[in-house]
């Protein structure tokens, strides 16, 4: 006789999707082809995560997107993420700093080619090519790159205290006009997120060049270079922001990772610093959609799938159920034909959520609510060895 926990096995297998393909005819659409082709495996991940991103897109939730790795050197900012913002699909960008510098080379002029990375390394590096597994650029477009940077934090706007995001956006704007100088006909992902009020994070600022020449010019200027990154006042800003979008949209936050690290984590931080730390009371992303090649069994951040997560309180209960899903693959295989299918749906395309214009709102916002939670708080900061349990 068979168990309640067979029985219900049993039950929820005889209601579950067939592996029945289609034959592919060369006729059917990107959509088509994911909805019917991709059955099993890793296959059946990217699946789930096409249904994912198009349900983040059905329920209207604020999507924050982290990236990490080479991905700007790869060109999948111009094959993909341009696109996403630009369709107001993108609502928060969180990156490494090295993304955004290594995107500027080709404003400037200069080309990333692909290289055979076995060629030697101590060969490319007499002939002055930088490499990046299988693509390379002259050194001279780092050098051109860092004086293009250094002469714009000079200009009197930059010389404040600020957070990554405002950095970013007066970078935008000013590389925005730069583009249109010499008309440029791909514009930089600083420029487009600028353009569509997209705010862009970078956890590990000090971990990339843009802020190396920040060192410099602190040298070469002295007291007279007053640009200062506010960590305290960034990672609270990426907190407000959540629970703004939270509270003034339609409720749902969803994040797509691309890679892992610490774009991941600083985005996905940004939960439990309201619920533990601030006790403002917060659920978690409502969907999780990750693309790595990490193992998830070495307790690496990069690899850590959505279940994980919900322990720290950064995903809720149903993104683990029923909204989460961790792509074994890398990137770049992967999301160009993610993006070609969702793009390609009717809803693909909504109003931005303008987010860096609702930066000082969203601080606020969180403000009344700490505040109103000071007294609880102050408790939260002391602290007796006697309490300690023996």
């Amino acid at each position: 006789m068979a168990t309640k926990t067979q029985e219900k096995l049993r039950k929820g297998y005889a209601g579950a999707r067939r592996v029945a393909p289609k034959p592919i005819t060369g006729k059917e659409s990107a959509v088509d082809l994911l909805e019917h082709a991709f059955g099993a495996y890793v296959g059946r991940q990217e699946r789930t995560a096409f249904e994912l991103m198009r349900r983040s897109l059905d329920e209207n939730a604020a999507v924050f997107l982290t990236l990490s790795g080479a991905m700007t050197p790869a060109g999948l900012h111009q094959s993909c993420l341009i696109p996403l913002v630009e369709a107001g699909v993108i609502s928060c960008i969180t990156t490494t700093g090295a993304n955004l510098y290594h995107d500027a080379h080709r404003i400037i002029g200069h080309a990333i080619r692909e290289v055979n990375p076995n060629a030697g390394d101590l060969q490319y590096r007499l002939a002055r090519i930088i490499r990046i597994y299988d693509l390379g650029f002259w050194e001279e477009a780092l050098l051109d790159t860092d004086r293009l940077f250094s002469a714009l934090m000079r200009k009197s706007e930059y010389q404040r205290k600020m957070t990554t995001p405002e950095l970013h956006w007066l970078l935008g704007r000013d590389i925005d006009a730069i583009e249109r100088k010499l008309g440029v006909k791909q514009p930089s992902l600083l420029s487009t997120c600028y353009r569509n009020g997209v705010p862009i994070f970078v956890g590990a600022v000090q971990d990339g060049s843009i802020f190396l020449n920040i060192v410099k010019l602190r040298r070469l200027l002295g007291g007279d270079f007053k640009l200062e990154i506010d960590i305290n006042e960034d990672v609270y800003a990426m907190a407000a922001v959540q629970h703004y979008c939270r509270h003034h949209f339609d409720e749902k936050l969803a994040i797509w990772i691309l890679g892992g690290g610490v774009p991941k984590n600083y985005t996905l931080q940004g939960e439990p610093l309201l619920d533990q730390i601030l006790t403002v009371p917060t659920q978690g992303f409502d969907i999780d959609v990750q693309f790595c090649v990490d193992p998830v069994d070495n307790g690496a951040l990069s690899s850590c799938p959505a279940g994980e997560g919900h322990t720290w309180g950064k995903v809720s209960v149903d993104a683990v159920e029923t909204g989460s899903v961790y792509v074994h693959t890398d990137v770049t295989a992967v999301f160009p034909w993610l993006t070609h299918a969702l793009l390609s749906l009717k809803n693909s395309r909504r109003k931005p959520f303008r987010l860096i214009d609702k930066l000082d709102e969203a601080l606020d916002y969180l403000d009344e609510d700490v505040k109103k939670r000071r007294k609880e708080l102050m408790k939260t900061i002391e602290w007796d060895v006697s309490e300690v349990k023996k």
